[in-house]
């Protein structure tokens, strides 16, 4: 464990797990062995992450979220409270299928809404938004927002979080977008 991470004395951090500096752990958590949290991290109460997971750097766990094996978050990714992820496609409680784990990967600064369902072997594109209580169960475009059960995309949110309007231009930070081959890209600014 890394100089500057702070663990609650509630929580367990497994040998073989490596935590960033600045990375703090709540009540109840658990870490599990060969898992890598990033710097600056926050795991709220009662999360469970691992084992072999990899969570990047500035990561917000909310509580009552377990990341299994197989899933990756990179940098900047929100989980909200009760969000889950599984890990097999089809499970049965009399039928062993650890040989079966689907890799999920939730790309840069995406954000996944509270009680969300992330359906194992999807990937979350960058900065994209799942909403509260959405079913994933398809890819996910980067600046996607999507929603409901199973999620549809209903429009683009910004790199700021912001959802577009028509113009493609983020209401905070004024970053332009254009819709190119089914997906979102920023326009660089001119000058």
């Amino acid at each position: 464990m890394s100089d500057g991470a702070v663990v609650h004395e509630s929580a367990y951090v497994d040998d073989g797990a490596e935590i960033g500096s600045g990375t703090r752990i709540w009540h109840f958590s658990h870490v599990l062995t060969d898992t890598r949290i990033g710097r600056d991290c926050t795991l709220g109460q009662n999360v469970v992450v691992g084992p072999h997971v990899t969570v990047g750097d500035r990561v917000r766990i909310q509580n009552n979220v377990s990341v299994y094996e197989g899933v990756t978050l990179e940098d900047g990714v929100f989980c909200g409270p009760s969000c889950v992820f599984t890990n097999v496609y089809n499970p049965r409680a009399e039928v062993s299928r650890r040989d079966e784990f689907r890799q999920t990967v939730v790309r840069r600064g995406a954000t996944i809404g509270a009680n969300a369902t992330i359906v194992c072997g999807n990937e979350i594109g960058a900065y994209a938004f799942i909403g509260a209580g959405a079913v994933v169960n398809r890819p996910v475009r980067a600046h996607a927002l999507v929603v409901g059960a199973p999620a549809r995309q209903i429009g683009w949110m910004s790199h700021d979080g912001e959802r577009l309007g028509d113009d493609l231009v983020c209401p905070r930070s004024g970053r332009r977008y254009q819709v190119k081959d089914g997906g979102l890209e920023e326009i660089a600014p001119e000058g």
